[in-house]
């Protein structure tokens, strides 16, 4: 097996689990998108508590399940795809936070 690496650029897009856009979960939009964008690869997380700049901490709890949790988008792609994608999603995201890292990506070449 062959070890290739490539840099490459670690998007995180922080918002909340209840956040929407036309009607849809803003999540899940985000994903599509980046599906239809042919990016790489996008993971989100769902958070057990946390806050943002309301400083309302906002927690998993059994008595109420629609906890509007934070909600962590992950996306790793070339800088220039990236990017393209930041112009698009900064659009949509009213609330919350959108960061970058550049990242060395490695591939298992067969």
């Amino acid at each position: 097996m062959e070890l290739r690496e490539q840099r490459g650029i670690l998007l995180r897009i922080y918002i909340r689990e209840d956040d929407r856009i036309e009607g849809k979960l803003l999540y899940k939009k985000i994903l599509e998108l980046a599906m239809e964008r042919g990016i790489a690869g996008v993971t989100v997380f769902r958070a057990i508590m946390g806050y943002g700049p309301s400083k309302k901490i906002r927690t998993l709890s059994f008595a109420d399940i629609s906890s509007n949790l934070p909600i962590l988008l992950e996306i790793v792609d070339t800088e220039e795809k990236i990017e393209k994608f930041i112009k698009e999603i900064e659009k949509i995201v009213k609330h919350g936070l959108i960061t970058v890292q550049q990242v060395q990506i490695v591939k298992n070449l067969p």
